[in-house]
């Protein structure tokens, strides 16, 4: 038993059981806390106990009632927005949880776009905060937090536990979808196409950070993606990233890079190293190709090491990552013409396995054709060059890694006026930087 605020006794303390029961009956019980503070850490150990014991019988349309529920023993309210996969609005996990609110024109979408906490205060009513829901450093929404009228806003317990609360809300969001289509459903705009939806199953979460390496990714058009791909691990001493981009822009290509995928993280988590995952992938898309229709896919593989900043690195023709350093591009890796994966062609001449050293702080920034070669109505590519500068000038305003990718995906849209010619992906890696800080809020 967890004692209330101003009470030294436990024994005193109301021990009255009462059933809760949601749209589905009941599914447990817990314990009332009379006399709860918000800005107390005992109080809020009961919420998060009540929202754990809840959730293992629960489903993920469940989850809105488990919040009302165990926020409830703290006169607070709390409701849960997701942001859909194209990361252009947040929206409410159930109907009545209010309207879609747009990420770039609203004090929620800044909770998720800079991973802050945002008070929101109106002089007729009680504060609320905005607070990141993040599964590690992966934004997956927001979360609304009402408080009770006087509550401090601003105070750093609150905001600590606000912030605690959500975290658990983002683990239930991920094990819940697992088993469920609602999160998913509320995360889309519109259909996926059918080579969408294998290759969003497949592909880790956008955003990674630990204390030597951050990764980020976007890719667009999020509902029409059939040949692009990434994939990234990291454990212990290195980090793995790779990014691919198949032949063609429906299902076979998204089977290509599918196959391309899983062929170089079966050979990573074997223990192969770059090249003979290469040759993996390579021979399991030639074994695959269907009748005299040839399909290939570029590739990037490379693997950090993190003590040393050493990049290895193998391209199978695909564009030249950059290096970024101070603000400026220091140089491409490997702009050779190389052979791609699934011509059968690399057993004959082993992939030329190259080697950079990277500084402290160093980026390097991969990407598909489909964001260079973007063309404007009126024939303008978007090119490397503007590219490099909208990176370093979000990075230089402050941005998180992922807001950055995610404002640069957008600004390759606009470029073609909302409709893109090509699937594009980005892929960013920074070694021993300060950056991961950014990617969570401070209190």
């Amino acid at each position: 038993m967890i004692a209330s605020p101003g009470s030294r006794d436990t024994a005193g303390l109301n021990r009255d059981r009462r059933d809760h029961t949601g749209s589905r009956g009941a599914i447990g019980t817990f314990i009332t806390y009379p006399s709860a503070v918000v800005n107390d850490e005992r109080s809020w150990q009961a919420v998060f106990e009540h929202v754990v014991n809840r959730s293992h019988l629960a489903t993920a349309g469940d989850l809105p009632g488990i919040l009302d529920q165990a926020s409830a023993l703290l006169e607070v309210s709390a409701e849960l927005y997701l942001v859909d996969l194209g990361q252009r609005e947040l929206h409410p996990v159930r109907e009545r949880g209010g309207t879609s609110l747009p990420v770039d024109a609203t004090l929620a979408g800044r909770a998720f776009a800079r991973v802050e906490i945002v008070v929101s205060a109106a002089e007729a009513e009680p504060a609320h905060l905005w607070v990141p829901v993040l599964d590690g450093t992966e934004r997956l929404g927001v979360l609304r937090v009402g408080l009770p009228a006087g509550a401090d806003p601003q105070d750093r317990v609150l905001r600590a536990q606000v912030w605690a609360l959500a975290g658990q809300v983002a683990h239930l969001v991920l094990s819940k979808q697992l088993y469920s289509d609602l999160f998913h459903r509320v995360r889309r705009t519109k259909p996926l196409s059918v080579a969408s939806e294998l290759l969003w199953q497949l592909l880790p979460p956008k955003v990674f950070a630990c204390e030597r390496v951050v990764i980020a990714a976007a890719m667009e058009p999020y509902d029409q993606v059939g040949g692009d791909g990434f994939d990234y691990a990291v454990d212990d001493d290195r980090a793995y990233v790779a990014i691919f981009d198949s032949m063609g822009h429906d299902l076979h290509a998204g089977l290509t890079t599918s196959m391309a995928l899983a062929a170089t993280r079966n050979a990573r988590r074997c223990g192969a190293d770059l090249v003979a995952a290469a040759e993996l992938a390579d021979d399991t898309i030639n074994a695959h190709r269907s009748g005299e229709l040839y399909s290939f896919a570029t590739a990037f593989l490379a693997q950090l090491e993190l003590d040393t900043g050493v990049l290895h690195y193998l391209n199978a023709g695909h564009p030249a990552p950059a290096v970024l350093r101070d603000g400026r591009v220091v140089r491409l890796l490997d702009t050779v013409s190389r052979t791609p994966l699934g011509l059968g062609n690399l057993h004959r001449g082993r992939p030329v396995l190259l080697r950079e050293q990277l500084e402290p702080g160093d980026r390097v920034l991969f990407h598909t054709d489909g964001v260079t070669e973007a063309r404007s109505p009126h024939g303008e590519l978007f090119g490397l060059e503007r590219l490099v500068d909208l990176v370093e000038r979000h990075e230089a305003s402050g941005l998180p890694a992922a807001e950055t990718l995610r404002r640069v995906v957008r600004a390759v849209l606009e470029h073609q006026d909302g409709r893109l010619q090509d699937d594009a992906t980005l892929l960013m890696l920074e070694w021993t930087t300060t950056d991961q800080l950014s990617l969570l809020p401070a209190l």
